[in-house]
């Protein structure tokens, strides 16, 4: 299983993480806020756990997604 987080940047807005946690990762508007200001503050929070093909399709989606919008917005994920 690994785990996916999203990277802070100073340029993708907190509306668009926002958008990306509930319709990448299926968060609740609420979760979505939470994990939002998590990546603000703290730099980098885990947006979910999966298996190792889920996380990378994850990853790739919001990599195309930000770059659509010309967001810098970084998504990694590490081996949990």
């Amino acid at each position: 299983m690994y785990k996916v987080l999203l990277h802070n940047d100073n340029y993708t807005t907190m509306e668009f993480v926002v958008e990306i946690l509930v319709n990448v990762f299926g968060k609740s508007l609420e979760k979505a806020n939470q994990i939002m200001l998590n990546v603000h503050n703290k730099g980098r929070e885990v947006c979910g756990i999966y298996p190792l093909e889920i996380a990378e399709t994850k990853i790739l989606t919001v990599h195309n997604l930000a770059s659509n919008k010309g967001f810098p917005l970084k998504s990694t994920m590490e081996k949990e």
